[in-house]
């Protein structure tokens, strides 16, 4: 497909995105298997970044109401949550790769920190599948039902981050986290619990 049909800020956008995984470059094609180890944790903490962002653009459109960038944000929140969901694709490969055997990978599955991070990826595949023109149309009122599933995705993927190392990852998780929970906190203040102007 030509590239002549994006605009430029779209082409910016995923040079931008994609800083990550050409700084992983060196590591995926090395023959150091400590170095492809170690993209384990960063390619799924990219994920969890551009979920947060994505996640954060209506919120960010209500909060700063007349202002051009949420808008933008809204208006790229597609790229930016494909993007994540292609982070979280490479998380997902690398674990698989680095446990080096199936049986291996099912034995993990109990742990709380595994279980839920499968779970997340498993919400997030159709959720990308979907993220396109053709199914919103195709799928009407039920692809923002569908796309809800982002919400309890999000969850998951919190669990998932503070659960590695014995929760010794909740700091960082929570830290990365609290915007999106005040921002979905604000979201919901403002259309269920704020004052109302009583008519009369």
């Amino acid at each position: 497909m030509s590239f002549s049909g994006y605009k430029p800020s779209t082409l910016i956008l995923w040079a931008v995105l994609s800083l990550p995984a050409l700084a992983a470059l060196p590591a995926l094609f090395g023959d150091d298997p400590r170095a492809f180890h170690g993209l384990l944790h960063p390619t799924g903490e990219w994920a969890a970044r551009f979920m947060i962002i994505g996640m954060m653009a209506s919120g960010l459109m209500l909060l700063f109401k007349g202002r051009q960038w949420p808008r933008w944000l809204v208006h790229h929140r597609r790229d930016i949550e494909v993007a994540a969901f292609l982070y979280a694709l490479a998380h997902t490969v690398i674990y698989v790769i680095d446990r080096g055997t199936l049986d291996r990978v099912v034995e993990a599955l109990p742990h709380t920190e595994i279980w839920t991070g499968w779970l997340a990826m498993l919400i997030f595949v159709p959720l990308a599948l979907t993220s396109n023109d053709t199914a919103q149309r195709w799928l009407h009122a039920g692809w923002k039902t569908l796309q809800r599933w982002a919400y309890p995705a999000a969850i998951l993927v919190l669990i998932h981050w503070a659960a590695l190392h014995d929760w010794g990852s909740w700091p960082p998780a929570a830290v990365h986290f609290g915007p999106l929970v005040g921002l979905w906190a604000y979201r919901l203040w403002y259309w269920y619990l704020r004052p109302r102007p009583v008519a009369v």
